[in-house]
């Protein structure tokens, strides 16, 4: 019997799962996560009015339940949890899936004013991710810039603009739904530094901002008319091309009356937050102009939007995970087809997938041919894999060792508490938004205090 140990419950590491029972009958299966919940970033990263997206919980679910694997939540791998060494003695092989942990920053002065933080923050905020801060984002604000042009970006601008009916339905947490339907942001500015015809977020994703009841879209033709693409769109792949096609309808589109307003700019690239009292205060921005290279260049014009509310959305990075060689430049696991590489030699038993081991690239579905590739390796592998005094079962071990994990039936218990605490509020499921409140739906009210992460709420962002 093959025991393997998938860490990360995220879409990569239910993947992973997956493929391992169904290629190989006699693998047994624990998948760790240091959150007690499941489904990584399909929980805590998909926006919480995409239903359908967040349905992708269903199909992890029929993984998860399967008799050959085990979910084992709160429990945390490296720092003060458990040692990787420690998991190699009670599994034939170990498969990380943890992601790309934090944010990239922009490197500019001012990032670090109160009032300015990174996307996943903010979603880790409404989203009811445990480690998540409070810390009165939209307390005070009424112009909010959105700094980045992908699916993110979008899903935060949505978010600020979306009314208090519309969020109800949701299962945002409590204060976070109290919060936006408060929220007297009324102006949102999404910006990207490229042009219309290079942004990165879907057509589809892109349109549900025209979706919205009580918002207005607003787009500068002047600026659209700066990308050579955008004129002549023919030659672009067809996604882009139907983003032009949207953008170039609201640009022509006139103005309508609305509570709020979601501006999309581009070829503006941020150099500076600036100040007042203390806080943000607005973004000053350079004009930037395509280079013929694919790229753009600075033209030494600059232009202020004030704002007091920041965030950034411009990517993710992996984040080394102690007792595993790490890339710095990369930001991910040195591997070879999944194979971790220590000092470029295949490292026994040590495996990757996900964005840990390709950088934060692709989309939910990207997962599964990653995942099934590094299975391919390890099933390849599996008559030299050699775990000297494996126990009859690893759970029991873990527990000798002092953790106390949540299985499945306390994931269904935290379920319940949802669905109960929702209901007593009028509303549909509501996320349960702390640790104590999740472990003590989990365990009762003997609720042990978990390993938590020092990485606060950046500590989730990967959709693997």
């Amino acid at each position: 019997m093959l025991r393997v140990a998938v860490v990360g419950s995220g879409p990569s590491g239910c993947y992973t799962a997956q493929s391992l029972v169904q290629l190989d009958p006699s693998v047994r299966v624990d998948v760790l996560d240091r959150l007690p919940c499941p489904y990584g970033l399909v929980r805590y990263g998909v926006a919480p009015d995409h239903e359908k997206i967040k349905s992708l919980q269903n199909n992890l679910r029929t993984v998860l339940e399967h008799e050959r694997v085990r979910f084992l939540g709160g429990v945390r791998v490296g720092g003060d949890g458990v040692p990787a060494a420690r998991l190699r003695e009670l599994y034939h092989a170990v498969v990380y899936c943890v992601g790309a942990a934090t944010d990239r920053h922009l490197g500019i002065p001012g990032e670090d004013l109160p009032g300015s933080w990174s996307a996943t923050e903010f979603v880790s905020w409404y989203s009811a991710h445990p480690d998540a801060v409070d810390d009165g984002f939209v307390r005070g604000a009424r112009s909010a810039v959105v700094i980045g042009v992908g699916n993110v970006a979008v899903d935060v601008a949505r978010m600020l603009a979306r009314g208090a009916a519309e969020l109800s339905p949701t299962d945002m947490p409590q204060a976070a739904f109290d919060a936006l339907a408060a929220s007297r942001v009324n102006e949102v500015h999404m910006v990207g530094r490229r042009g219309p015809s290079q942004a990165r977020f879907t057509t589809k994703e892109l349109r549900e901002l025209g979706g919205l009841p009580d918002a207005e879209v607003t787009v500068d033709p002047e600026e659209l008319a700066l990308d050579p693409a955008y004129l002549d769109p023919a030659g672009l792949p067809a996604p882009q091309r139907r983003n032009v096609e949207v953008l170039r309808g609201w640009a022509e589109t006139p103005g309508r009356s609305a509570a709020r307003r979601i501006h999309l700019r581009f070829f503006l690239r941020p150099a500076e937050l600036l100040a007042s009292e203390g806080r943000v205060a607005g973004v000053r921005f350079e004009r930037t102009a395509p280079d013929g290279q694919g790229g753009v260049t600075g033209t030494g014009q600059y232009e202020d939007i004030p704002a007091q509310l920041v965030l950034r959305s411009v990517g993710y990075r992996g984040v080394p995970l102690e007792g595993l060689p790490f890339d710095e430049t990369t930001g991910t696991v040195p591997n070879l087809a999944g194979r971790v590489l220590r000092e470029g030699v295949v490292a026994p038993g040590e495996y990757v997938a996900g964005w840990i081991k390709r950088g934060p690239t692709g989309v939910i579905g990207t997962n599964r041919p990653c995942a099934k590739e590094t299975v391919t390796s390890l099933l390849e592998d599996a008559g030299s894999l050699v775990c000297e005094g494996l126990t009859a079962d690893p759970l029991v071990a873990l527990r000798a060792d002092g953790v106390r994990p949540v299985e499945w039936a306390g994931w269904r218990a935290i379920e319940r508490a949802e669905a109960e605490l929702g209901a007593s509020l009028g509303r549909g499921v509501v996320k349960l938004p702390d640790w104590q409140s999740l472990m003590t739906a989990a365990h009762g009210n003997e609720a042990a205090t978990p390993q938590k992460s020092t990485n606060c709420s950046r500590s989730l962002r990967s959709p693997t």
